[in-house]
C-alpha cells in the first residue's frame, strides 16, 4: 500500500486495485434530509394506513370521479331543459368546432358533406326525427339506438352537441357534388318556403 495512503486518517484499512476507501462523514444537510424522510414515512403510514384519516389514492380518485359525474349530470340536465329554446349558433369558431366534430364522429354514417350513407341525408328537408333545430339537438343528445346511432350525451359536452347541431344546420339545402341518399321521410306538412332557407 502507498505510504501516503497509510498515513491518511480518513482512509479505511483496506483497498482494492490500488484504490483506498475514505471514511469521511456525510454532509449534515444530507443526514437531516435522510432522517426527515424516515420520519415523514412513519407519520404518513400512521396517518393513512393506521388511523385511516386520509384518503388513499383509489378512494381519492373515486371521490373525484363522483364529484365530476355530479357536475356532468347537472350540466346535462341544464342543457336538456334549454334544448327547446336554443337556436343554431352563427359563431364561426363554434361552427368550425362543430365541423371538426362532424367530420370525425358523424361523417362515417352521414358522409363528409352530409349526403347520407348508413345514416340519413342531412342536406334535404326530409327529416326522420323532426326538422326543427331542437329536434336535431334531441336526436344528437339521445341518439337513435334502435337504428344504430349512439347516444352522444355520454361522450360529448353540451357545448359540443350544440356546435355539431349548429354545423348540421348549415348543411340544410347544400348542393352536393354527388347525389345524396334518397329522402327517408315525408316533407314537412307546410308547403310554404322551407324554414331553413
Amino acid at each position: 500500500m502507498n505510504e501516503s495512503l497509510e498515513k491518511d486518517p480518513l482512509l479505511l484499512d483496506h483497498e482494492y486495485d490500488g484504490i483506498g476507501e475514505l471514511d469521511n462523514n456525510l454532509p449534515r444537510w444530507w443526514v437531516w434530509m435522510f432522517n426527515f424522510s424516515i420520519l415523514f414515512a412513519i407519520l404518513y403510514m400512521i396517518h393513512y394506513h393506521v388511523l385511516g384519516r386520509g384518503q388513499l389514492m383509489a378512494a381519492e380518485y373515486a371521490a373525484e370521479m363522483e364529484a365530476g359525474e355530479k357536475i356532468k349530470q347537472a350540466a346535462l340536465a341544464r342543457f336538456e331543459t334549454e334544448m327547446a329554446t336554443l337556436a343554431p349558433s352563427t359563431d364561426p369558431a363554434l361552427l368550425a368546432e362543430g365541423g371538426t366534430l362532424f367530420a370525425n364522429l358523424c361523417a362515417p354514417c352521414h358522409r363528409e358533406d352530409g349526403g347520407g350513407l348508413v345514416g340519413p341525408n342531412l342536406t334535404d328537408d326530409y327529416w326522420i326525427h323532426g326538422g326543427e333545430f331542437k329536434d336535431t339537438l334531441r336526436t344528437i343528445y339521445n341518439g337513435v339506438p334502435e337504428k344504430g346511432m349512439i347516444t352522444w350525451k355520454n361522450l360529448l359536452k353540451p357545448r359540443e352537441m350544440h356546435a355539431v347541431a349548429s354545423y348540421i344546420y348549415t348543411l340544410r339545402g347544400a348542393t352536393l357534388a354527388t347525389p345524396g341518399k334518397p329522402p327517408e321521410n315525408q316533407a314537412p306538412a307546410d308547403t310554404g318556403p322551407s324554414i331553413y332557407e
